[in-house]
């Protein structure tokens, strides 16, 4: 298992759409991915469970992912996070 932490940097933070476009990549890989934010941990895999977190701008969200092709999906799922969305 490998974690890492990023800051959000979106002025709105991570709504539905940034949300959405996580989802689908880390539908990806097949490894199991988490999410975590002030404490809270969810199944990045998951739409709901991810708008749950209430991600906002600054907020320093976590991501624990484990099994096959872990650091590959650590990278791409890293800089959707850290991404400025419209």
């Amino acid at each position: 298992m490998i974690s890492q932490s990023f800051t959000i940097i979106n002025p709105t933070g991570f709504h539905v759409r940034p949300t959405k476009e996580f989802v689908q990549a880390a539908a990806k890989y097949p490894c199991k991915i988490n999410v975590i934010n002030k404490g809270k941990k969810v199944n990045g895999k998951s739409s709901l469970s991810m708008l749950t977190l209430g991600i906002a701008a600054q907020d320093e969200v976590t991501l624990e992912i484990d099994g096959h092709q872990e650091a590959e999906a650590l990278e791409k799922l890293g800089q959707l996070l850290t991404q400025v969305h419209e």
